[in-house]
């Protein structure tokens, strides 16, 4: 099934409660820390009128029993894109704060219950054996690189930009990758069978320089030979849209200038195709460098 391309990060809001108040998701968002809880569910109804949309979702475990129950939506406009019926799952974002603000975001259709209806953008979610096209980036030396390149390697490729504001998204990533990163490091065999990859979704700000600027911050070092074990790369805005719908990522402009968008990590084997595919934060360093460590066995 495809991804809603213009649903990506929606930050759907419900008042719980009498609560009421005059600040918006984003600030809520850059203001407050927000526990994370997977849902999945049916849409029973959408309401132009109030801009909401109603779901009938299962359990959500440590949080809520399954009930059907009112969305606000923040882009009511995305109320077109859902329809009675249609199967979804969506990260569900808790405010810790006291005045328990909930959102959705990471919205996916998963069982379309028009099938005339066709999204706009089709995407692709990455399964054991793929084979992944060879995608040509701009590293955080100015070189071009291109994932066919990497064969012979388990490579482990991951999508953050620079500005990332929230620290449970790229960052998080990005020192997850650090901690396998000294990990491999620690088994020098190992280490030459594998290389890590963080592809920028922001070619208009992630230069080659700011590139290399971030990743030293988390390599910990800017020598010369810093970087030759863990890429930071951004390809052309064309190139950026073929990979974002092969590796499953939604991108869409945020305020402010920031931007929306899912995770993915991928685990490539040393023939090229995919291994392993770790959608959103909740894998850890040990799981990712287990699956690493098998897909390294069968190098050579």
């Amino acid at each position: 099934m495809g991804k809603l391309f213009a649903s990506v990060l929606l930050g759907l809001l419900f008042l719980a409660g009498c609560h009421a108040g005059t600040k918006t998701i984003q600030q809520e968002t850059s203001n407050s820390s927000f526990k994370v809880y997977k849902l999945h569910g049916k849409v029973v109804s959408t309401n132009p009128a109030t801009g909401e949309v109603t779901l009938d979702h299962e359990a959500i475990p440590g949080f809520m029993d399954a009930m059907t129950m009112p969305y606000k939506l923040k882009d009511p406009g995305i109320l077109s894109e859902l329809h009675p019926g249609d199967v979804l799952t969506a990260d569900l974002f808790v405010s810790q704060n006291s005045d328990a603000d909930v959102y959705l975001d990471h919205i996916d259709v998963i069982a379309q219950a028009k099938p005339d209806y066709r999204p706009t953008v089709l995407y692709h979610v990455p399964a054991p054996g793929d084979k992944v096209p060879d995608f040509k980036l701009r590293n955080q030396d100015g070189r071009e690189i291109r994932l066919d390149q990497f064969h012979g390697q388990a490579l482990l490729l991951t999508f953050i930009y620079t500005r990332c504001p929230l620290p449970n998204f790229c960052p998080l990533v990005t020192h997850n990758f650090a901690v396998i990163n000294s990990q491999l490091a620690a088994d020098p065999a190992l280490y030459a069978k594998t290389h890590l990859l963080c592809v920028s979704f922001d070619p208009d700000h992630d230069t080659p320089a700011r590139l290399r600027a971030y990743g030293a911050t988390y390599i910990g070092s800017d020598q010369q030979n810093a970087f030759t074990h863990w890429d930071f790369a951004v390809p052309t805005k064309p190139e950026l849209l073929e990979m974002a719908k092969y590796f499953d990522v939604g991108i869409t402009p945020g305020a402010d200038g920031t931007i929306n968008h899912t995770l993915s990590t991928t685990l490539i084997d040393p023939h090229g195709k995919v291994a392993q595919f770790y959608p959103g934060n909740e894998w850890t360093p040990d799981q990712v460098l287990a699956d690493v460590k098998h897909a390294a066995a069968h190098v050579g």
